[in-house]
């Protein structure tokens, strides 16, 4: 039994900036887009999560191996090959989209508690934000992994919801593999809504920086005079980013796959509030179904928004050259810190002016859609700079992969937008 307990203590630690990364991408902005994809699409929408696994897996990975093997966050490093307007501009839109979701994951979490306990949204607002700040101010990086870690957990309540309602296996896996869409402007809008919440771009920003944050951890840890990117880090790198995106995309599969099996139930054509999303846990908790969902929604908005202002954090610190980490106390990086806490207080401004939550969260995963494109490549042509990665740049597969993720992010876009 002790052995037992040490294994899985082991396996615990060894989880890395991956699981936390793919688990926080399963944010409520996420949830909620799959959802509507489900009730929307149905079974159609499927293929969605099959088809961005390697695609988002591959530009995470290039990330993740920019940070470990550069030891510099994804916006510096896009700040000493291009024109500093440029990354400016980056800067900004970038950190405009990350606080529009971070508000509507702060509205997402005061809306369902509202509904439960009854006092103001507002008020669960104010106090998640708080908490939020106070946390991520307060503990040590290892601390905030720590705790990232178990808030994970919260996403197999809709696998547990999947495998309690009858589902007909063979037709979901036959549309899993084989795609089918109607060329409307609704499905099109959903697509590129979940292209944009999956392979969303502050994980990319979040991701190279926590390598980076690994990276010196372990450095100060065994003591080294020189940091040594070997094989088995690179394999062990790869190894948890794989991981963490097949967990969010096995997540994103199942909340679909529940919605479409639900919504013919309870016959829904789109989301339009909580309760309606809530029925997709009724099979399995009844009157208890929105306690859970809010449970969910709550546990999800805890993981995400704290990656999602430590990416505005990253962000602000690498354009302007300040101190940056969250394993550096407050006196070592104010900028990197109160960049934010800026960030929740604006994000706390945007939840309380009444925006129509299901559509805010949705809005919120299609501004990503836009902005991904143009990030994509930066990463791309970073990665295979053979000087900057010290020759460790992309294999075939990868670059692949990579470059589908560009274009067939950008066509959705286009697409769209002709539409």
């Amino acid at each position: 039994m002790a052995d037992k307990s040490r294994t899985w203590r082991q396996w615990w630690n060894k989880i890395g900036p991956g699981i936390i990364t793919g688990a926080s991408d399963d944010d409520p902005s996420g949830i909620l887009t799959y959802l509507q994809v489900g009730v929307v699409m149905g079974v159609r929408g499927l293929w969605l999560a099959l088809l961005t696994l390697p695609l988002m897996s591959a530009v995470q990975e290039m990330c993740a191996r920019l940070g470990l093997i550069t030891g510099q966050g994804l916006l510096s490093l896009i700040k000493r090959r291009y024109n500093p307007w440029l990354v400016k501009v980056v800067a900004v839109v970038a950190v405009a989209v990350i606080v529009f979701n971070i508000g509507a994951d702060l509205l997402a979490i005061g809306v369902v508690v509202e509904r439960l306990v009854g006092w103001p949204r507002e008020l669960w607002i104010i106090l998640t934000s708080a908490v939020i700040i106070i946390f991520t101010l307060k503990f040590s990086y290892r601390q905030l992994a720590n705790f990232l870690k178990w808030l994970t957990l919260s996403l197999f309540f809709y696998v547990a919801v999947a495998l309690s309602i009858h589902l007909n296996w063979s037709e979901l896996f036959l549309h899993t593999i084989r795609p089918q869409l109607n060329f409307n402007i609704t499905e099109i809008m959903l697509i590129a809504a979940v292209f944009g919440t999956t392979i969303s771009p502050y994980l990319f920003f979040w991701q190279a920086s926590e390598e980076v944050e690994e990276r010196e951890e372990s450095i100060i840890k065994r003591s080294l005079k020189r940091f040594t990117v070997t094989k088995q880090g690179l394999k062990n790198l790869r190894q948890d980013t794989i991981l963490g995106m097949s967990l969010s995309n096995l997540i994103m599969w199942f909340i679909i796959a529940s919605a479409a099996t639900l919504a013919s139930r309870y016959n829904l054509n789109s989301l339009e509030t909580f309760d309606q999303a809530a029925l997709v846990l009724e099979p399995l908790l009844g009157q208890q179904a929105y306690l859970a969902f809010a449970t969910g929604i709550v546990g999800t908005g805890l993981l995400a928004i704290p990656v999602l202002a430590g990416s505005v954090g990253y962000i602000l610190s690498e354009t302007f050259g300040w101190q940056e980490g969250m394993a550096k106390p407050f006196h070592q990086a104010r900028g990197f810190h109160l960049a934010i806490a800026l960030a929740v207080l604006l994000g706390l401004f945007l939840a309380v002016l009444k925006f129509d939550p299901i559509k805010m969260l949705i809005y919120t995963a299609f501004a990503y859609a836009m902005i991904t494109p143009p990030l994509i490549w930066f990463i791309l042509r970073l990665s295979s700079d053979r000087v900057l990665t010290k020759g460790h740049v992309n294999g075939w597969l990868v670059k692949v992969l990579g470059y589908l993720a560009l274009f067939v992010s950008l066509a959705i876009v286009l697409f769209y937008l002709y539409l």
